[in-house]
């Protein structure tokens, strides 16, 4: 059984076989699989037992898949890997600026889809028990690894996992120039399937969050063709 064995998974997804042939590899896997059908539905099944990740179709009846996401990263953490049948820039950027940590384009390859699952897992796991008890800083910035809580200018600020994972290792590193390729490879995984687009969004996430002028950063600065660097 796998690392992730019995973590819960929640698969929200309107397509009855394509949710029921999700379902099959994943507790093939050893996780434990909850499927939503709707938006609404979904929200509920996250409240009555929240999960360990979701993956989340982005149209679905009764509440769009965006507005779900919305509403569990007022509450939550939780990884969550979207899912779209459009394979347009745009509906990728929405995605991931409220909040998706990852994205899947329809018609995509299941082994591909669990591995991400997989990928996300095992670093949830790592940042949750190797996190050091040093506070990192730079600039208006002071990140707290021990209690996951990050201030910009004395100010709690709420930063979901992957944005979390990035600015820890920014501010750990800061001052180096970090390519996109490490970057990726140390906060979603080397085996991650996806495109740099994903790294450039969560960046730019971060800036909306530490810079008083994200579209003029002063802090985290991008090195063009190869990266981004945190500077005080």
């Amino acid at each position: 059984m796998s690392s992730g064995s019995r973590a819960r998974i929640l698969v929200v997804e309107d397509e009855a076989s394509l949710a029921d042939t999700v379902r099959y590899n994943l507790e093939r896997e050893g996780y434990a699989v909850v499927v939503a059908p709707d938006g609404r539905r979904a929200l509920d099944r996250f409240r009555e037992e929240p999960p360990s990740l979701v993956i989340l179709d982005l149209m679905l009846p009764e509440l769009s898949g965006l507005d779900v996401c919305r509403q569990i990263r007022q509450v939550s953490n939780v990884p969550i890997i979207m899912v779209t049948a459009k394979d347009s820039e745009a509906d990728k950027v929405a995605g991931l600026e409220i909040g998706a940590d990852d994205y899947v384009t329809k018609p995509f390859s299941v082994r591909e889809l669990v591995s991400r699952v997989r990928a996300h897992l095992r670093r949830e796991e790592m940042t949750g028990g190797t996190r050091s008890s040093s506070m990192f800083s730079g600039g208006p910035v002071e990140l707290d690894p021990a209690r996951h809580e990050v201030r910009v200018r004395g100010e709690l600020v709420a930063i979901p996992p992957k944005e979390f994972a990035l600015l820890e290792m920014l501010l750990r590193l800061k001052g180096r120039l970090l390519t996109r390729d490490h970057l990726i490879a140390e906060v979603w995984g080397s085996d991650y399937f996806g495109d740099t687009k994903t790294l450039d969004v969560h960046v730019k996430r971060l800036r909306q969050k530490v810079e008083e002028d994200p579209h003029q950063p002063t802090h985290l600065i991008t090195v063009r063709g190869l990266g981004y660097r945190f500077v005080d």
